[in-house]
């Protein structure tokens, strides 16, 4: 591989990383909210503000409680995995030692941000008595992942987790970035998404580099290979479904009639984020495939027309 293009984060990583320079973040007892209103937009149906917004605060709390669920899961079951699995030297594509080293600050980065948002759990706990309902066990790239290498040929397994991991982490800034500036939520919370924020901005230009570094490399068979999975992950990445899936069974635990209850399921059913050019995160994405070199071969740009009408000119 050829290393010209590739500018190490370690250094960056010494000076700025959170776990090196943040305190711990305790959760204030005050009436700002623990999780957005826009986030949850079950909350901001007709049926609930008419009828059911005493339960407000009780929806944002198990929702909170998804979110921290989820980022462990996308923390220490997916991206560790992968980083620590090129760090350790065992992932089927063999990086250089600069980047391995990079992958195990990512690796420290990655635990950290799941001890921190366990810490929240723990204090929400403990603050409002309120136990979490069963979480998933799944997060979107769970299942994403595994359905796009069951389409690429075994030896290309683990360049479509490079690929999904990459695309994951550099979307997930976008999100930690809007939960980060939202003044209605608490302080301590804000402040724990500017922390994870700071960490990932990093992340995102790691993943990229080293996708860039595997791209170059990487011949044209496999390039188109890689190229005709692509729209299966995006199609499970960029669904909805697990949301709605939770927000159904927080219906089921509000004292509410069973003709409201029932409104309320229609109005989560009719929720829905179609995965075309105006979904929120393709920007992202676009981006990402643009810096990593992926979008300037034809068949990626080919395979990802219907999702990425712009992927032509993004070229």
């Amino acid at each position: 591989m050829n290393l010209t293009d590739y500018r190490s984060i370690a250094e960056d990583w010494e000076r700025r990383a959170t776990i090196r320079t943040r305190p711990r973040r305790m959760l204030e007892d005050d009436e700002k909210l623990i999780y957005p209103l826009c986030r949850q937009p079950l909350v901001l149906t007709a049926t609930f503000l008419e009828h059911c917004p005493q339960w407000r605060d009780f929806v944002l709390l198990q929702s909170f409680y998804k979110f921290i669920n989820d980022v462990v899961i996308f923390e220490t079951e997916i991206v560790d995995k992968t980083a620590r699995s090129i760090a350790k030297n065992r992932f089927a594509l063999p990086f250089p030692l600069v980047c391995r080293y990079d992958a195990m600050t990512v690796v420290v980065d990655e635990d950290y941000h799941a001890l921190v948002a366990l810490d929240f759990l723990q204090q929400t706990v403990e603050m409002t008595g309120v136990q979490p309902l069963d979480l998933p066990r799944q997060i979107e790239l769970s299942r994403a992942l595994p359905a796009a290498q069951a389409k690429a040929p075994p030896h290309l397994h683990n360049a479509v987790e490079l690929i999904g991991v990459a695309i994951a982490e550099n979307t997930v800034t976008q999100d930690v970035a809007a939960f980060s500036k939202d003044d209605s939520i608490k302080s301590s919370v804000r402040g724990m998404m500017a922390d994870h924020l700071f960490d990932e901005g990093r992340h995102a230009q790691f993943w990229t580099r080293l996708v860039r570094l595997y791209w170059q490399a990487a011949n044209p068979e496999d390039r188109d290979s890689i190229a005709h999975v692509l729209p299966t992950f995006l199609a499970h990445y960029l669904t909805n479904d697990l949301q709605k899936s939770f927000d159904l069974q927080l219906i089921e635990h509000l004292d509410v009639g069973t003709g409201i209850r029932q409104a309320l399921r229609n109005e989560v059913h009719a929720l829905d984020f179609p995965i075309t050019r105006q979904h929120p995160l393709i920007g992202n994405i676009v981006g990402f495939l643009h810096h990593s070199g992926l979008l300037q071969t034809p068949s990626v740009a080919q395979a990802l027309a219907d999702y990425l009408p712009l992927a032509g000119r993004a070229a």
